[in-house]
């Protein structure tokens, strides 16, 4: 058996996060690396390490509430864009980065280094401001 991811262990209430949605097959919640308030992740519950090996109705159905999500993040954080990453290598659980790009700005998906840990506090204020 695979051992579970720190997604599934989110997922399971093991660790906490800053969930904007949820429903029985997907989770979203904001990243604690976030490249720009609002960055979240589209994560299914079902741990799988890559998305060419998800069963094609949860492929589509993760796509749908991703965009979904993306609409909610480009309205209420009136931005012009939201980018989309999946990288996969860094969770053995598929997981979609949605970040929002406000207008006229260069949104580096792969910052060296990486982004800092958020203050939980202000991820707490974007997450309500985005929730579902």
């Amino acid at each position: 058996m695979q051992e579970q991811s720190i997604f599934t262990r989110i997922i399971n209430g093991e660790i906490p996060c800053h969930k904007i949605y949820e429903d029985d097959q997907v989770i979203a919640i904001l990243t604690n690396h976030p490249i720009i308030d609002g960055h979240t992740l589209v994560i299914p519950k079902k741990q799988v390490d890559q998305i060419w090996d998800l069963e094609q109705d949860d492929y589509n159905y993760l796509w749908g509430v991703s965009q979904k999500v993306a609409l909610r993040l480009r309205t209420v954080l009136n931005v012009e864009r939201v980018g989309v990453v999946i990288k996969g290598n860094e969770v053995p659980h598929i997981h979609i980065h949605l970040i929002p790009m406000p207008r006229a700005t260069r949104v580096d998906f792969d910052p060296t280094p990486p982004p800092q840990i958020a203050d939980d506090d202000n991820l707490e204020a974007v997450a309500v401001r985005l929730r579902f």
